[in-house]
């Protein structure tokens, strides 16, 4: 059951990269732009973000550039600018941490805030909020309240752009119910495919759905979640200190790669870009991947795990070198990925390669 007495504010900046690039050429008010990859859209990349107008015509983000301009060949394309946006998201979160100390962020443009200690009534202080993040940046955000993180990223999402929502656990019924059940956290394709074998499409569906059919298809567990989540119940606390459960790196080739040795280089370059970031972090892995998309988009990851964490270059390039046998390499490449998870600062032992698949 959700606790009493909690409110839970979530923060979303509306269409956020294209909002700042808006800022900056304001004469594309009002225009489909999209931003992502170079900005060209007959190089290969993927949508970042898109303006509320472009998001009409079906563009959303991780479309290729390529079906975004199909979509709407009178877009506006725009580069990626991490800098800039790093730059107005530091902005907007001074503000959320002059709200409370209790902050969850979730990238550049999101975030998560328990205001219970705050003595003004709640739409008050998202008002306020929405206020002061336009004044100071001249972006807007949509704010969700609610007594937990489930309802509050719902009630954002309601009235975007520019919302400000407050749901109660009393609304469910009448709010959250109807919504189609992806919405829920945790409800991803998969999911949301077995749940629609059963014939579950809304929120309100899953909701009056027995546990114990629902027992049928999921652990039982997971079975249990998901009706908890659908009547809006949420124990998740907002953590402050969240560790990051994984770094990364991928590329998207300009010419699909045929060539293993190129792709064995590669990786090893991208493992040589995340470890500084591991050290910097005083940070070990336990898990290598290695993620490969293929010409005709079908996606295939292999994992290592180590018997120890382990933050020693050597160590983790053969891991990488071991996935990457583990592919069949038997068609041309347009993605290649290295991500380390399972991250540690647990001081460790001697590091050993002992590889645990």
């Amino acid at each position: 059951m959700t606790a009493p007495n909690r409110t839970i504010m979530h923060v979303d900046m509306d269409a956020f990269f294209a909002s700042v690039e808006l800022l900056r050429r304001p004469e594309l008010a009002g225009q489909p732009v999209v931003v992502g990859g170079r900005g060209d859209p007959n190089r290969r990349g993927v949508v970042s973000t898109a303006t509320y107008e472009a998001r009409q015509y079906g563009i959303h983000s991780a479309m290729p550039l390529r079906r975004a301009l199909e979509l709407c060949p009178h877009a506006v394309f725009l580069p990626v600018d991490l800098a800039a946006y790093r730059a107005a998201s530091t902005e907007v979160f001074a503000l959320l941490r002059e709200l409370s100390e209790h902050i969850e962020p979730v990238g550049l443009d999101e975030a998560y805030l328990d205001v219970s200690h705050r003595p003004e009534p709640p739409r008050t202080l998202g008002a306020e909020l929405k206020a002061r993040i336009h004044s100071r940046t001249r972006l807007t955000g949509s704010v969700g309240l609610a007594p937990n993180r489930l309802l509050a990223k719902i009630a954002s999402d309601l009235e975007k752009p520019d919302g400000l929502t407050e749901l109660t656990l009393d609304d469910v019924p009448d709010r959250v119910w109807p919504l189609p059940v992806r919405t829920l956290h945790g409800v991803g394709p998969r999911t949301g495919e077995r749940l629609a074998d059963l014939g579950i499409e809304t929120i309100g569906d899953l909701a009056a759905t027995p546990v114990e059919r629902l027992a049928t298809a999921f652990p039982a567990n997971h079975a249990q979640a998901l009706s908890e989540r659908a009547h809006g119940h949420d124990e998740r606390p907002v953590a402050p200190r969240r560790q990051r459960k994984s770094i990364g790196r991928e590329t998207t080739f300009q010419k699909d790669c045929r060539s293993s040795a190129r792709l064995a280089w590669l990786a090893e370059e991208m493992l040589a870009g995340l470890i500084p970031r591991l050290t910097e972090r005083g940070l070990r892995a336990r898990t290598v991947t290695v993620k490969i998309r293929y010409r005709d988009f079908v996606t295939q990851t292999r994992s290592l795990s180590l018997n120890e964490a382990s933050a020693d270059p050597d160590t983790l390039a053969a891991a990488v070198q071991e996935c990457l046998r583990q592919h069949t390499l038997h068609r041309a490449v347009r993605l290649l990925g290295v991500s380390l998870s399972q991250l540690t600062d647990t001081p460790e032992g001697p590091q050993q390669l002992s590889i645990i698949q």
